[in-house]
């Protein structure tokens, strides 16, 4: 994806928003072009997932390359906002966000023992918030196994990684303040990713 200079992102930064998103768009060209949105997660250098079995994008994955597209909060910013726009004028619209880009090679996994370990460290990952984590056992065994034969697994081997933060980080420290201060009146998730992206730096 293209990146300006202010608008580049560290890899920590990278995994940070992987994690938190929690999931992302997974593109693939070989046979059509098609994406579809799964659970993730990013480790080391590999990526792990499932999809539905009925999901025809999986058979043309093996072996393709792939493109995997995270997100997290967003938000249109006014030209009003901007101090600097009084003074002269020359202030148009734009879209703020910060935005992960995977690129790698993915295999197909049916063995239903390393599927099953997917689903566990996935379910593992984001049942850790609650008090009382829900766990693939609490399940009946036979409800397990007949979901299992409904998925395959996806592991993704992880070749490359750009990240971008753009949070007006081009703009002078008085317009960003009042972006901030904007945000912070209507969007605090917005907000508090552009408070993050202006302590990290690629």
């Amino acid at each position: 994806m293209y990146i300006a200079r202010p608008d580049r992102s560290s890899d920590e930064h990278a995994r940070e928003l992987v994690s938190a998103a929690g999931v992302a768009t997974v593109f693939s060209a070989a046979g059509t072009l098609a994406a579809t949105t799964l659970p993730i997660l990013w480790s080391e250098d590999t990526v792990i997932a499932h999809i539905a079995r009925a999901n025809a994008h999986w058979r043309d994955l093996d072996g393709a390359e792939v493109l995997i597209v995270a997100t997290a909060p967003d938000a249109y910013i006014s030209p009003n906002w901007y101090p600097s726009k009084a003074e002269h004028g020359r202030a148009v619209p734009t879209w703020n966000y910060s935005s992960v880009h995977l690129r790698g090679t993915a295999r197909i996994v049916t063995d239903t023992d390393r599927v099953l370990n997917f689903v566990e460290q996935l379910t593992n990952t984001h049942e850790a918030q609650f008090a009382e984590p829900w766990q693939v056992s609490d399940a009946p065994d036979s409800f397990v196994t007949q979901q299992l034969k409904a998925i395959v697994g996806i592991e993704i081997s992880v070749a490359g990684v750009e990240a971008k933060a753009k949070w007006s980080r081009g703009r002078s420290a008085a317009d960003q303040a009042a972006v901030l201060a904007a945000l912070d009146r209507r969007d605090v998730e917005a907000a508090a990713e552009m408070r993050g992206s202006r302590t990290r730096r690629e």
